[in-house]
């Protein structure tokens, strides 16, 4: 992957969280991506930075959604 195709799906991830912050109230705990000290904005940063934010912000929304999880959802269709 190109470093401008990360910077875009790191911007998409940020994204994803902000509206699931603000769809649940709930805040994505993430304290591994905040210290990585990479935003999508962070142009000038290396593309294996914004590779490990892109998988440590991943994390962070997956873990946050799964805990969430009550029931498990089918992977058959209706």
């Amino acid at each position: 992957m190109k470093k401008q195709e990360l910077i875009h799906l790191h911007g998409l991830l940020a994204q994803v969280q902000n509206h699931y912050e603000q769809e649940t109230g709930d805040t994505v705990e993430h304290d591994k991506y905040v210290d990585l000290g990479v935003q999508p904005t962070s142009i000038h940063k290396s593309k294996t930075d914004h590779k490990a934010a892109v998988f440590a912000l991943a994390k962070g929304i997956t873990s946050e959604m799964n805990a969430e999880e009550k029931e498990p959802v089918s992977a058959a269709a209706d």
